[in-house]
C-alpha cells in the first residue's frame, strides 16, 4: 500500500486564484460591453471573450484539484493568456489605441503571474509578470510609462504571491516535522514505561544482587549496569536518522554512548548538524573513549560534554586516568602508530575544525574538539 500523499498546504491560495480569474473575466466582459460598437472587429472581440470564458472554466476546474495541477498547466496558462492578449491589434481600432483603451484581455491577463507565483515561488511569479508585461508592450506597439507600470505591477503581484506560497509551504513542512517529532517522543515514552516495568527492573535487580554477592557475580552486575544505562539512553533519546533536511541530532547520538563509566552531558535543545558531520564526531568520541578503556585502566571514568556555541560545536572528552607521559605520542607517531593522529585529529581536520589534547602524568586526558556548525567536510 502506498503512503498517503501530503496535501498541498497552499490549496486555499489556489481557490483565491480561481476567484481572481472569475472576477477578472467579469471585468473583461463588462469592458467589452462598454466598448461594443467601437472595436475594429466586433465579432473577434466576442469570440476572444468566449475563449477566455471557456479557459476560465477549464483552468479553474484543473487548479481546484492538486493532482491536475502540474507545472505544465501553469506554463500553458501563461502561453494561452499571452496569445489572447497579442490578438488585441486585430480587435481594437486605432482610435481605441489612441485613447489607451484596455486590451481585449484587460486585467484577466494578471492571473498567470499569480498562478506562477503560487506554483513556482517568487522567481516564477516575477518571470511570468515580466512576460505578460512585455506582451502588453508588443500588443500596443510601444513601451511607455503605462506599459512599464503594468509590467511592474504584474511582477510585484507574482512576487508577493510567490513569497506567500513559499512561506506557507515551509511553515507546513516545519509543522509536519514537529508533529512527527512529537509522535516519536510519545512512542518512546510509551516504550520507556513498558521497558521500565520489565527489562530495566530485571537488569537493576541483577546489578544490585551481583554487587551483594561479589566475585564473578560482580562482573555480571557491572555488565548488567552498563546494559541498563544503554537501554535507558536508547528509549529516551531522539532518533539519529537523518531528517528531511539531511541533518541528524549530535545530542542524541552522543547520549547513546553513556555507560556506567561514561557520563554524557548535552544541552537541553537539539544540536542539528549535517549527517556526515555527526557521524565523524561520534567516531571521534568513540575513538577517545576506546583509548580511555585501553590505557586508563578498568576503574577509570570518562565524561563527554557537548556545547553549542552557535557558529561552532565543542565536544570535550575527559577521563580521570593516569594521563599520557610526555613524549609518548611523538614516539608513537615516529614508529608509525598513527591511531590518535589520524582517527581523531585527521577526522576533525577534514571537517574544518581543530582537536586539542591536554594531558600529563597524573592528571588524566582531555580532548577538546571544535567543529564549525555550518560547514561540511572538504
Amino acid at each position: 500500500m502506498t503512503a498517503a500523499r501530503t496535501p498541498d498546504p497552499i490549496t486555499p491560495m489556489w481557490r483565491g486564484v480561481i476567484a481572481f480569474r472569475v472576477l477578472t473575466w467579469a471585468f473583461a466582459c463588462g469592458t467589452v460591453i462598454v466598448q461594443s460598437g467601437h472595436y475594429q472587429r466586433e465579432w473577434l472581440a466576442w469570440a476572444i471573450l468566449g475563449v477566455m470564458a471557456l479557459w476560465s472554466v477549464v483552468s479553474s476546474f484543473l487548479y481546484l484539484r492538486e493532482r491536475t495541477r502540474p507545472p505544465s498547466l501553469v506554463v500553458f496558462d501563461l502561453v494561452i493568456t499571452t496569445a489572447l492578449l497579442l490578438t488585441s491589434p486585430w480587435v481594437l481600432s486605432d482610435a481605441q489605441f489612441a485613447l489607451n483603451v484596455p486590451l481585449i484581455t484587460t486585467v484577466w491577463a494578471a492571473v498567470p503571474p499569480v498562478a506562477a507565483g503560487a506554483r513556482f515561488g517568487a522567481s516564477g511569479g516575477v518571470l511570468a509578470g515580466l512576460v505578460v508585461g512585455v506582451a502588453t508592450g508588443l500588443a500596443r506597439e510601444k513601451f511607455d510609462l503605462d506599459v512599464a507600470r503594468d509590467g511592474v505591477l504584474l511582477a510585484a503581484a507574482g512576487l508577493l504571491v510567490g513569497m506567500a506560497a513559499t512561506m506557507g509551504r515551509r511553515s507546513a513542512a516545519r509543522l509536519e516535522q514537529a508533529l512527527r517529532k512529537e509522535a516519536a517522543t510519545a512512542e518512546r515514552e510509551r516504550l520507556a514505561r513498558s521497558i521500565h516495568d520489565s527489562v530495566l527492573q530485571v537488569l537493576a535487580r541483577v546489578r544490585k544482587r551481583g554487587n551483594e554477592v561479589g566475585g564473578e557475580a560482580a562482573e555480571l552486575a557491572r555488565l548488567a549496569g552498563e546494559q541498563e544505562i544503554a537501554l535507558r539512553s536508547l528509549v529516551t533519546t531522539e532518533p539519529v536518522k537523518p531528517n528531511d533536511s539531511g541533518t541528524t541530532s549530535l545530542r542524541a547520538a552522543l547520549q547513546l554512548l553513556a555507560t556506567s563509566s561514561v557520563q554524557v552531558s548535552t544541552p537541553a535543545d537539539d544540536v542539528e548538524l549535517p549527517a556526515h558531520v555527526t557521524d565523524e564526531l561520534v567516531a571521534v568520541t568513540r575513538e577517545a573513549l576506546s583509548n580511555v578503556e585501553k590505557h586508563a585502566g578498568p576503574g577509570a571514568h570518562a565524561w563527554v560534554l557537548l556545547e553549542d556555541l552557535g557558529d561552532e560545536v565543542v565536544v570535550s572528552i575527559r577521563d580521570d586516568g593516569p594521563g599520557i607521559p610526555d613524549g609518548v605520542l611523538e614516539r608513537a607517531a615516529a614508529d608509525g602508530h598513527l591511531g590518535v593522529v589520524e582517527s581523531i585529529r585527521g577526522r576533525v581536520r577534514d571537517l574544518g575544525g581543530s582537536a586539542a589534547l591536554d594531558t600529563g602524568p597524573g592528571r588524566g586526558t582531555e580532548w577538546e574538539v571544535r567543529v564549525p556548525s555550518t560547514r561540511g567536510a572538504r
